[in-house]
């Protein structure tokens, strides 16, 4: 019971983060709260695949490289951000 829980709550917290990184895009366009918020929604869906992999389907499938490459994906996201948008 309780990793669903931590599962949960990881999906949660990253959602927040993204939600309030793009919101503050939208009111100051620093283009480096886009990418960071970017990310963020990219690892909000890796935590959602890592939820439904471990909680909600069963042990003979496995969503694990869908997992690691949105998330790989999304620090690509941000390294790119951090590389090309730094002032």
């Amino acid at each position: 019971m309780l990793p669903k829980l931590v599962y949960l709550l990881g999906a949660i917290v990253t959602a927040m983060c993204a939600m309030l990184l793009l919101r503050g895009f939208a009111r100051s366009r620093s283009r480096l709260l886009l990418w960071s918020g970017l990310c963020f929604a990219g690892l909000t869906l890796s935590n959602v695949l890592l939820f439904v992999d471990l909680v909600l389907l069963p042990s003979d499938h496995s969503l694990y490289m869908w997992r690691l490459s949105t998330a790989a994906g999304a620090m690509l996201l941000l390294v790119y951000g951090l590389v090309f948008e730094s002032e």
